[in-house]
């Protein structure tokens, strides 16, 4: 790099992704030292093992909730997929559970509805239903393999303006298409030609929805280029959503400059961008919250005492 590049690259108006990601890893290894956990020997904001991922979750009940939904599932001959990385300090799994989980062993979600109502996201009237890793086979036909899965849906009784939510911390992308990945597609757009994904090959209704709710009309249809192949992810969930009668939901980290950076005059990241390819009359059900939001709901709530360690363990001023 010439001395002109590197003067220019420290100019760049965008946070570096690198420079969030060291960040939190500072932090929560410096967290898993300071409770004394066993961490692996390269990295210390990884547990040792897999095995210890409860130490990875800042309440007891947490934890334990989640292996009795482990073993329901089991019971009903159902998955319930910890991700493989949940004891990484970074997982935004891990962080879902210490973010939401807290309010769900208690039935208590104030907190969170104050912050959802604040972004003027609809909540669920009635009894709310909570659930980690939801998903449903049918929906896309997806019988293979592991299905389609939301990190946390919330509804009430009569099933009104569910919530199907991701949450994102590190990541720096939507999950891609896997075809795409392994060099088994050249990434052409299919929209004229359903023929030519093998997802609808093997009968996955990805594009057949996606036309049903107007996707293929606008940009997506104009792009030479599948938007699946790099954010495969993204447009799956959001058509869960919708197909479901729900409004989609992302929770993400404001310091992670992968989904929004920028001011509001030259506002840039994945969702401004992705949000292009959304019909206007589904773009008022998808919606986002950042993790700083919602901390900043709880920490009206005193009782929230582990709010603190959240805060610590995250790096959250």
């Amino acid at each position: 790099m010439t001395e002109t590049s590197r003067r220019k690259a420290k100019s760049w108006p965008y946070q570096s992704h690198q420079s969030y990601e060291k960040l939190l890893r500072e932090n929560s290894s410096n967290w898993f030292v300071d409770h004394n956990y066993e961490h692996d020997n390269r990295y210390k904001f990884i547990l040792k093992n897999r095995d210890d991922w409860q130490q990875n979750i800042l309440v007891e009940e947490v934890a334990q909730y989640v292996n009795n939904e482990k073993e329901k599932c089991k019971k009903e001959n159902k998955p319930f997929p910890l991700h493989r990385f949940v004891h990484h300090g970074l997982s935004s799994q891990a962080m879902l559970f210490n973010l939401v989980g807290p309010l769900i062993v208690k039935n208590e979600f104030g907190p969170l509805k104050a912050a959802f109502i604040e972004r003027n996201i609809p909540w669920p009237d009635g009894g709310i239903t909570p659930k980690f890793e939801y998903d449903n086979r049918n929906l896309f036909q997806e019988f293979q393999a592991q299905p389609t899965s939301i990190d946390l849906v919330i509804q009430s009784n009569d099933l009104k303006n569910t919530l199907f939510i991701e949450s994102k911390l590190v990541e720096h992308q939507f999950g891609p298409c896997s075809k795409f990945t392994a060099g088994d597609c050249d990434g052409r757009n299919p929209t004229n030609d359903f023929s030519l994904c093998y997802q609808h090959f093997i009968g996955r209704q990805y594009w057949i929805l996606l036309e049903k709710h107007g996707f293929l009309k606008g940009l997506m249809a104009s792009s030479p280029i599948c938007p699946l192949a790099m954010y495969h992810q993204f447009f799956r969930e959001v058509l869960f959503a919708i197909e479901m009668g729900g409004n989609f939901v992302l929770i993400y980290d404001e310091r992670n400059p992968t989904f929004y950076c920028g001011d509001s005059t030259n506002r840039r990241g994945l969702i401004p961008f992705l949000l292009n390819f959304i019909p206007d009359e589904i773009k008022c059900h998808v919606f986002s919250i950042s993790i700083q939001q919602i901390v900043k709901s709880y920490e009206g709530y005193p009782l929230l005492s582990w709010v603190i360690d959240f805060k610590k363990k995250y790096g959250i001023l």
